[in-house]
């Protein structure tokens, strides 16, 4: 019998990585074409840019307004993007001085999520305990038991459940595959993040391959998160991709195939995406237009005139690229076909 479970065990380790750190060069050399979906930016057509200048002293399509390309994050320098806890010191203080790059630990990201739960379930600890130790240190006791729904709602409500996390960062209220704070790798069954929860919903009442990725699919479609470093953006999207495939493997005791990997890649392009939080554009797309005028004497003159929205703080006054999204429940008027593209901000009420 223990011979068997440690079989399973090994077995387990081989189809899942625990790796806090994900390398390209990994994802590259064993899901074709999933990087290249990973980086791209569905806004601008392009891919997602560096929006820092950490890079720059590694050379030329490193700058601040570069893509990031595939190229220039693999081979020799495929450790280049590594998680914040991973990053030198001085170099995270001048993340934080430069971007307010601050990442909240674990336990208060699951504490915040169960605030959203307790609302959504109608009680609390549903799906685990909060615990402080006698020391001030905090962490938490999951349920293991199958979740019970309310009476009128049922787990496929709380897939469908659609759920946002701004200023994402590394997307740890999304996906707790590590503690930002500590490095710590964080087993499947004690993850906290909204897409683990609604992961953990679909193992435990779907059975069949077909229907959980369909079920996972859904659960991908109605999570989002937007930031606006392109290194972090990077690094939540592959923690998002890699929690798919460690769930799926925890699952089914094999990888899920390329073209369902393919597919969840291409989810999380559209639902986390690079944006100015604050104006709901591509970041530093805003500029000032010239406008030359001609007076009754035939002399010209130049007036700079600033972005609208940036001096009247509008969201809906920009010059800027205004991002978008993708509503997967609607039709596209264009296509007839489900996934309408929308700006983000008309989302946001007009005043």
């Amino acid at each position: 019998m223990k011979i068997c479970q440690t079989n399973k065990q090994n077995e387990r380790q081989r189809l899942m990585s625990n790796e806090v750190d994900i390398l390209e060069n990994e994802i590259r050399e064993k899901y074709p074409e999933v990087l290249e979906i990973l980086l791209r930016d569905h806004t601008t057509q392009k891919n997602i840019f560096w929006a820092t200048d950490n890079y720059r002293e590694f050379g030329n399509g490193y700058e601040y307004d570069s893509p990031i390309l595939p190229e220039l994050i693999t081979g020799e320098r495929g450790h280049i993007i590594m998680p914040r806890v991973k990053k030198d010191k001085l170099l995270q203080q001048i993340r934080v001085r430069d971007m307010a790059e601050v990442f909240t630990p674990l336990w208060i990201c699951n504490a915040q999520n169960n605030l959203i739960d307790e609302a959504w379930f109608g009680r609390k600890n549903v799906f685990n305990t909060e615990i402080v130790t006698s020391d001030g240190s905090h962490s938490w006791k999951t349920n293991p038991e199958k979740i019970v729904f309310p009476d009128n709602k049922t787990w496929k409500d709380y897939v469908r459940d659609t759920r946002l996390e701004i200023t994402c960062g590394e997307a740890p209220y999304v996906t707790s595959r590590y503690d930002t704070t500590t490095g710590e790798y964080i087993p499947v069954e004690k993850r906290i993040g909204i897409l683990d929860r609604k992961l953990r919903i679909i193992n435990e009442n779907v059975d069949t391959s077909g229907g959980w990725l369909e079920a996972a699919q859904t659960a991908y479609k109605n999570t989002y998160a937007f930031e606006w470093q392109g290194d972090s953006l990077l690094l939540a999207r592959e923690a998002m991709l890699y929690t798919f495939i460690d769930n799926y493997s925890l699952k089914f005791q094999q990888q899920p195939q390329i073209r369902s990997i393919r597919y969840i890649a291409y989810i999380i392009s559209w639902n986390v995406w690079q944006m100015d939080g604050l104006k709901g554009v591509v970041p530093n797309s805003c500029h000032s237009k010239i406008s030359t005028e001609t007076n009754l004497f035939g002399e010209t003159s130049s007036i700079e005139m600033p972005c609208k929205g940036c001096v009247n703080d509008n969201i809906h006054q920009h010059n800027g690229i205004y991002c978008l999204i993708k509503d997967w429940g609607a039709k596209d008027p264009e296509t007839k076909k489900k996934g309408r593209k929308i700006k983000f901000t008309e989302l946001i009420k007009k005043t």
